[in-house]
């Protein structure tokens, strides 16, 4: 039977065959690409929440690492503190800040023969939490390390029989105080002096010299005239010493270090800092390494 040759055309979607040939199959709605673009099935905005939700939790991952990491190193490595007195100076001054290197010299365990620490030695800055109340912490010099045999004499220190140079040392008086400037003195107590460190020194000191028990040490002001230390309150254990100061992060002149604890006195502190930030800052001081 002849068919009528007429081009074969499907409804919405006109086709015409090539010359001298036969028109293609026609394309299944189903199955048509451009249908497939726009097609209800299609849910592009899933993928979008999707991404959304991952990007967040990821975000929230690092921001948690980033606090694990700090806490591990405010707790272990650094620590931030403040000077608050005149003891330390010129080394030192009041309004410096400090990072502290809490890793340097170990935890005085059984590790420390296996990690590189440092070794306390004498001429080393050291912050302590302070013998007579841990609650409170101190920033000296060590001046004698166990088994030195130590005196002062006009204000300068020996050090079994020799002359030590103490090219930071600050004197802002004449040699006028006897139990101050010519330690240790047996014989006179001082005003400041802590009792039991009183009886304690008596017992150390032999030909005029004090003799620094093992696992002690024994701490100044390199201010020396205005320094309470160990001439007044005894040694520093091992176990007390927290760690060396590595770098003065920020240093501030003008400065109230002891604000009002209310809210209100911590608040108008901070924005005072953050208004005079340039104004306050010692610039000659900031980012200075401590020796």
């Amino acid at each position: 039977m002849d068919l009528p040759n007429q081009p074969i055309a499907l409804p919405d979607r006109p086709l015409v065959a090539p010359t001298g040939g036969v028109a293609p199959p026609a394309i299944a709605p189903a199955e048509d690409p451009i249908l497939a673009e726009t097609s209800p099935i299609a849910v592009p905005q899933r993928r979008v929440v999707t991404s959304i939700g991952t990007d967040l939790i990821s975000s929230l991952q690092s921001l948690m690492g980033t606090v694990v990491i700090a806490i591990f190193v405010i707790t272990f490595i650094v620590q931030a503190f403040q000077i608050p007195s005149e003891s330390m100076e010129n080394t030192l001054l009041v309004g410096d800040y400090l990072l502290v290197n809490k890793l340097c010299y170990g935890g005085n365990g059984l590790g420390d023969h296996l990690m590189p620490y440092q070794k306390i030695s004498r001429g080393d800055i050291i912050v302590f939490h302070y013998p007579v109340d841990p609650s409170q912490h101190f920033v000296k010099r060590v001046i004698g390390v166990p088994g030195d045999r130590l005196r002062m004499i006009s204000k300068r220190v020996w050090i079994n029989g020799k002359l030590l140079e103490e090219p930071y040392v600050r004197f802002i008086e004449p040699p006028n105080d006897a139990f101050r400037d010519n330690f240790p003195r047996t014989d006179i107590p001082a005003a400041r002096l802590v009792g039991s460190w009183w009886l304690e020194m008596r017992k150390l000191v032999e030909d005029g010299q004090l003799i620094i028990p093992e696992g002690h040490y024994f701490v100044m002001g390199d201010n020396r005239d205005d320094s309470e230390d160990s001439r007044y309150w005894g040694f520093v254990p091992r176990e007390n010493i927290i760690g060396r100061p590595l770098v003065i992060y920020w240093s501030v002149r003008d400065w109230d270090n002891n604000p009002s604890p209310s809210v209100r006195g911590r608040l108008d502190h901070l924005i005072y800092a953050i208004t005079h930030f340039f104004q306050i800052t010692r610039w000659n001081r900031t980012l200075r390494l401590v020796h």
